[in-house]
């Protein structure tokens, strides 16, 4: 019988990521919940904020204007991907284990895939840029959810639970909060989503990643062979000291 000790290395000797959830079922009845309330909200917002969303266009001059612009092109969803793949190959480098790179970026796609749908499916406008002090170009598609804000939150949700053995750990969640709070100002100040938009997203994501990750991790990388739990192949990425 396994005493304490080995028990407490064999988890250590896991990347956080693939940490199965204790309470699967409860945890994807909360993220298809919160898809479906937040769907529904979605068709009664209109332009409830256009106050708020003018208010911090006010905001888009000088140096402030130009770092939320680059904010806004930087994880647009070309270069998200590929900063996604990049993360995902240095977690498989690191981790010498292709399991937990794929659950990085597989439970950020399938969080944020399904907004591009909603988004379609609700169809809320985005800001009048007529009504606007600082209008950015006017962009094709709908604004609710905010794709770019769905993207970063599951990201950091992601690498979190990546760094979650390891003495990153607190950094990683410092510097994610941090860089949620820089990508919802910026497509606020941008006024490319109303502030409702970007604070759903934040919502969806914090429900919908964990739901992603159970379905993916879980639940379909084990029935894969080559994906399936190999004794001492996931190791955490920098063990703490």
């Amino acid at each position: 019988m396994s005493t304490e000790p080995e028990r407490r290395r064999r988890r250590a000797d896991v990347v956080g990521i693939l940490e199965p959830n204790p309470h699967p079922l409860a945890t994807v009845t909360i993220g298809i919940g919160a898809v479906v309330v937040l769907t529904v909200i979605g068709f009664f917002l209109g332009s409830v904020d256009i106050g708020l969303a003018k208010a911090f266009n006010t905001l888009h001059t000088g140096a402030v204007g130009a770092f939320t612009t680059a904010v806004y092109h930087v994880i647009s969803p070309v270069p998200a991907i590929a900063i996604t793949f990049v993360v995902a190959g240095v977690i498989w480098w690191r981790a010498r284990d292709l399991r937990p790179a794929l659950g990085f970026g597989m439970t950020i796609a399938i969080t944020w895939l399904p907004s591009a749908v909603v988004k379609e499916i609700v169809h809320r406008a985005r800001p009048d840029v007529a009504l606007l002090p600082h209008p950015f170009p006017v962009q094709p598609d709908p604004g609710y959810p905010s794709g770019h804000t769905v993207y970063i939150t599951a990201f950091v949700i992601a690498l979190v639970w990546v760094v979650r053995e390891t003495r990153w750990h607190q950094v990683a969640r410092v510097a994610g909060v941090v860089a949620i709070v820089v990508v919802f100002l910026s497509v606020s100040i941008d006024a490319v989503h109303y502030p409702t938009d970007a604070a759903a997203s934040i919502i969806w994501a914090l429900a919908v990643a964990p739901a992603a990750r159970v379905v993916w991790v879980d639940w379909v990388m084990p029935r894969i062979p080559f994906l399936r739990p190999r004794e001492g192949a996931a190791v955490p990425l920098s063990r703490r000291h």
